[in-house]
């Protein structure tokens, strides 16, 4: 009984908030031995709340007039991905050229900073510097100029180590990149207000709301969904029953750690299409006990294996952390991914392995300075000493299901790049699954 009444719910605000006359929507029912299941026919469903789920919402309902259901497992948007990491807005100089994070990151840029002057959004292009302490360094440092420059990056300079020095006193290094067009940002107020901008165009968010598979019928996806808190006890493998199921015209599957997993389980969808998935935590550490921020720019070392290695960066308070290291993370079931059920606890000893990386550009970082912050957790598409993989986005032309879209391996740059991504994924899949 509880089950139907929050399907009717469901369907319910469907309806009501739906800029779409109910004669477009085909309510019919599902029959199994032990359970009924509503199907309901809508237009485009977004799986994830993170920023880039978002900023899809926004750019489907906004640009191209879809009427977009948004459903995430958490309370509310953003509580993943997009609320642990260092809130950069990167210029786009790490990626091979051409590949999406290039593009999409170098694009996503410009339109970020658009964004946020337009609707008034906290962030500051404070620059970076990219240094190489130690002379081996350096033919590494000249590979990342050469990448900024094919990748179109504006504004780079090579400088040698005391300019760099002088710049920022508190800085060691022998030779330095430095990039102007690199920034910080308010990643909540951002996601704020691209919700909001996609709920005054008729997008509509449900919370506490999970995906739970899906089955190919006639070529189209029909989606499964129950409530998050139906999975808490949920053993993983017994056959799950839907609440609800949805048959829409698009699916855009960027549920960002769970994206895989989701995957997964929508029966009729070749498994070997979805690529094999790691998991990477990373820590921060804020610096404590000092007055002023000994840098006015984000330090940044030479990129390292699974991340681009222990960072300086500043939020907009001021705020000195210190991050993300690399921590990967095995055996991670379907039941963490889909509710968010993983370690987020920063271990105050993983401080040592801190000092000695901070050090070797901050020599002067007291003992007793770092506290631990908060952790992170990225989804990668390569494991520890395999070489960076590209942002993945599948469409039917990958699979052969009309109207589904998958990103996986949204990591870093996915936020800078979060607009483009949106920008991409609706006119490229749109038009075509209308």
């Amino acid at each position: 009984m509880v089950k139907q009444t929050w399907a009717a719910r469901f369907l319910l605000k469907r309806r009501l908030s739906s800029k779409v006359s109910l004669p477009n929507y085909t309510n019919t029912t599902t029959t199994s031995s032990s359970h009924q299941s509503a199907v309901e026919r809508v237009d485009c469903v977004v799986i994830g709340a993170g920023i880039v789920g978002i900023s899809i919402a926004r750019e489907l309902s906004l640009k191209f007039k879809r009427d977009v259901l948004v459903i995430d497992s958490a309370s509310t948007f953003g509580t993943v991905t997009s609320s642990r990491n260092s809130e950069v807005i990167h210029a786009g100089i790490y990626y091979p050229h051409n590949s999406l994070k290039a593009v999409l990151c170098t694009r996503g840029r410009d339109l970020l900073y658009g964004y946020c002057a337009e609707h008034e959004i906290p962030h500051k292009q404070i620059g970076k510097l990219i240094v190489a302490t130690g002379a081996t360094e350096i033919p590494k440092l000249n590979d990342i100029m050469n990448h900024g420059i094919q990748n179109g990056v504006h504004g780079l300079k090579m400088l040698d180590g005391i300019d760099a020095m002088k710049m920022e006193p508190e800085l060691q290094c022998v030779k330095a990149i430095l990039s102007p067009v690199s920034g910080i940002v308010d990643s909540h107020s951002l996601m704020l207000s691209l919700v909001g901008d996609a709920e005054n165009h008729g997008a509509t968010f449900s919370y506490n709301t999970t995906v739970i598979g899906g089955h190919i019928k006639g070529n189209h996806l029909n989606i499964c969904v129950s409530q998050s808190k139906d999975l808490e006890n949920w053993d993983g493998i017994s056959q799950l029953e839907p609440e609800l199921v949805l048959s829409p015209k698009l699916v855009v599957n960027c549920a960002g750690l769970s994206a895989p997993a989701v995957a997964r389980r929508f029966y009729g969808l070749h498994n070997g299409i979805i690529p094999p998935t790691y998991f990477a935590r990373g820590c921060y550490f804020t610096l404590s006990n000092v007055g002023v921020s000994p840098f006015k720019r984000m330090i940044y070392p030479i990129p390292e294996d699974g991340g681009i290695g222990v960072h300086v960066t500043l939020d907009l308070n001021g705020q000195v952390k210190f991050g993300p290291d690399v921590e990967w993370i095995k055996g991670v079931d379907d039941i963490s991914s889909f509710l968010n059920k993983f370690d987020y606890s920063v271990n105050a000893n993983r401080a040592e392995k801190f000092y000695e990386s901070v050090r070797k550009y901050f020599p002067n970082l007291k003992d007793g300075s770092l506290e631990p912050g908060y952790a992170g957790i990225r989804p990668k598409l390569s494991g520890a000493r395999q070489p960076p993989v590209d942002f993945l986005i599948q469409g039917e032309e990958s699979h052969g299901i009309h109207g589904l879209v998958n990103l996986f391996g949204i990591e870093s740059p996915g936020l800078t790049s979060s607009l483009a991504i949106a920008e991409y994924v609706a006119a490229r899949f749109s038009k075509t699954h209308h």
